[in-house]
């Protein structure tokens, strides 16, 4: 249950994608199975931790698509509204804080890309979690933070406190 007055944001970067195909484009590279079990390993986590999404914002290229399916695939107990956002594929993270000041959800979960989305997860921390990989932003890397904001437009680097930080165990 998230405080009257805050926010929750759950902002994660796309499982690991597959690289078979070199002839294929960046925005339709699909999961690889590493990549499949990540997301599902993530989808239960935050089952599990009660970290469920009412509205999820995510980049239109197939592996952040494909993560997200995958990821509610797990037993999760709220079905969000899902917005796919073209502004989302590579996106930088002033870009990414726009997209999230027009939310409308109490808990947000964003999908998108390094290096922006790591930069994102860096520059929104009031104080940066000590796990040795939140600097990298792995693949599947997800951050849950708390806001005390009314609305996501008031949502401002640095002010986010961070409440768990996420990486699968067979991450890259």
């Amino acid at each position: 249950m998230i405080p009257a007055g805050h926010r929750r944001l759950i902002l994660t970067r796309h499982a690991k994608s597959a690289w078979d195909d070199p002839m294929m484009e960046d925005h339709d590279r699909p999961l690889n199975r590493r990549g499949r079990r990540s997301a599902l390993e993530l989808g239960d986590w935050l089952h599990s931790r009660g970290y469920e999404p009412d509205q999820v914002l995510c980049s239109t290229a197939t592996r952040t698509r494909e993560t997200w399916a995958v990821a509610a695939a797990a037993p999760l107990e709220v079905t969000p509204r899902v917005d796919f956002l073209d502004a989302l594929y590579h996106a930088s993270p002033d870009v990414m804080l726009a997209a999230l000041g027009r939310a409308t959800g109490e808990t947000v979960m964003m999908i998108g890309h390094n290096p922006g989305i790591g930069e994102l997860a860096r520059r929104l921390a009031a104080r940066a979690p000590t796990h040795p990989d939140f600097g990298r932003y792995p693949t599947a890397a997800t951050t849950v933070y708390d806001f005390q904001i009314e609305g996501w437009q008031g949502l401002k680097f640095g002010a986010g406190s961070v409440l768990d930080f996420f990486i699968p165990s067979g991450r890259d």
